[in-house]
C-alpha cells in the first residue's frame, strides 16, 4: 500500500534522481542551477550523493531541481 500516494519523490531515489538529471539537463546545466562544487568541479555521481547524503539544504535543491525538469519535459 502506497502510504504517499500524491508525493511524487516517494520511492524515488537520490541516485536515480541524479542519474535523470544528467541524462536530461547535464552537469553544466546542474552546476547552473544550483552552486555546489560536487557539480563544478570533475563532478561524479558518487561524490554527489556522499555529499548530498550530508548536506541536507542540498539535496532539498536538487529534490526540486529535478521535480522541474520532470514537470518540464512531462516525464
Amino acid at each position: 500500500m502506497n502510504n504517499q500516494p500524491n508525493n511524487p519523490l516517494h520511492g524515488v531515489t537520490l541516485k536515480v534522481m541524479l542519474e535523470y538529471l544528467i541524462k536530461n539537463i547535464g552537469w553544466a546545466e546542474m552546476a547552473h542551477s544550483i552552486n555546489i562544487n560536487c557539480f563544478h568541479n570533475t563532478p561524479s555521481v558518487n561524490s554527489s550523493l556522499k555529499f548530498l547524503r550530508s548536506v541536507p539544504w542540498a539535496r532539498t535543491k536538487v529534490e526540486n531541481l529535478y521535480l522541474h525538469v520532470r514537470r518540464r519535459t512531462g516525464d
